[in-house]
């Protein structure tokens, strides 16, 4: 069993980061764009509100597509830790008592991130293959005799 579990990892830890990404972006294009219900936008440039929706936007989309996925998930989890003991924290002790359990969720999920990477499907490992690939290919041509 463990086994099986073990190959599915990739796919599962690129399902995690699929879902989300896109969950950080749909809150980060509500707050900018008032898109999916959302009535009331953030000003432009006002602090903190409109940079944390522009880091929810351009990081969970690009934690979405799997580019750049450990540089965009630890952004985004210090803007997240930041949200949760700037904004939540001084209300209460608690994440349930101050209305934190987001934050501290996606802060957490997107620290996940950082260390396991992309996973499957994401354009992180593509690219991978690609240059790995090339490289390959390259010192092939280079071990093999021009004339023999």
């Amino acid at each position: 069993m463990s086994a099986r579990l073990n190959n599915a990892q990739p796919y599962a830890v690129g399902l995690f980061r699929i879902v989300v990404g896109l969950l950080f972006a749909c809150h980060g294009a509500r707050s900018l764009f008032g898109a999916f219900g959302g009535e009331e936008t953030v000003a432009a440039g006002t602090w903190p509100g409109w940079y944390a929706a522009v880091i929810e936007l351009v990081g969970g989309t690009l934690v979405l597509l799997g580019l750049g996925t450990r540089a965009a998930s630890f952004v985004a989890s210090g803007a997240m830790a930041y949200a949760y003991f700037d904004v939540h924290q001084p209300n209460a002790l608690l994440p349930i008592e101050n209305q934190g359990e987001l934050a501290a969720t996606f802060c957490w999920a997107f620290f996940l991130l950082v260390f396991t990477g992309s996973g499957a499907f994401g354009v992180d490992r593509l690219l991978a293959k690609r240059s790995s690939g090339a490289s390959k290919s390259k010192e092939s041509r280079e071990k093999t005799p021009v004339a023999v």
